[in-house]
């Protein structure tokens, strides 16, 4: 009777050693937009290169996937995919959770004529606004009142030239790439507002959690000893954790 309840007990233990070596994570899927010199295409980039640094050394690989933002977020709420890149905190509600922290930070500026004022953070509802569907800056930008969101961005110059909207909000880089388009970029102001937390949103499942709560344990390490300030160097962006 004692070796028959020794047998069941060791089959039982194994049998969970099993279920929780199955319920690890080897890979970690994020989906993200195509941001240049963040997200490329290719894999490479500065997030992607702080993706694995967080993950592999950990033991699980990156995979990526480049799609629009929108679709990204959509298929991490289905489960498509474990995360998506370049989130705002609490910018999505359902099916997603959002770690305690972030990767790095978007500095938000404004693209307008420059026969425009200078428009300013206690000043923006006084402007109509434009953006790229998705991006909710709504949630985090103070007194907005009128804004209107595009699916893309080659036609904001229009918009901007032909009194459509008074100010194109995004972060420096696409703003900069929206410029780098003009004829004349001498025509057009770009005014930096704030700056915004960027994080990665997990899928809200067991799946989903246990790689936010690895990813967490990681960047702490990570920030602690240094070891991301040679990625930001590297692609020339300032580091967001001092």
């Amino acid at each position: 009777m004692n070796r028959w309840c020794g047998w069941l007990l060791c089959s039982v233990l194994l049998c969970a050693g099993a279920f929780t070596h199955a319920a690890e994570p080897e890979r970690v899927r994020i989906a993200s937009e195509v941001w240049a010199g963040h997200t490329n295409a290719d894999g490479s980039g500065l997030a992607w290169d702080i993706f694995r640094k967080v993950y592999e050394p950990a033991g699980v690989q990156l995979a990526i996937q480049s799609v629009p933002y929108t679709r990204s977020i959509g298929l991490v709420q289905r489960g498509e995919a474990d995360a998506w890149a370049g989130s705002y905190h609490n910018e999505i509600k359902q099916s997603v959770f959002y770690p305690r922290w972030h990767y790095d930070a978007d500095q938000i500026a404004a693209l307008g004529l420059l026969t425009q004022p200078e428009p300013h953070l206690d000043s923006l509802d006084q402007y109509r606004l434009i953006w790229v569907r998705g991006y909710e800056y709504q949630r985090y930008l103070p007194k907005v009142r009128e804004y209107r969101e595009v699916i893309r961005r080659s036609g904001i110059l229009g918009m901007l030239d032909q009194r459509h909207a008074d100010f194109y909000i995004d972060a420096l880089t696409e703003v900069s790439d929206v410029l780098s388009a003009a004829r004349d970029p001498a025509l057009y102001r770009v005014t930096p507002l704030t700056k915004l937390p960027v994080y990665l949103g997990f899928a809200d499942n067991p799946r989903g959690r246990t790689l936010a709560e690895l990813f967490d344990k990681r960047m702490a390490v990570l920030v602690k000893d240094g070891s991301l300030r040679p990625i930001f160097r590297r692609w020339q962006q300032p580091y967001p954790f001092d």
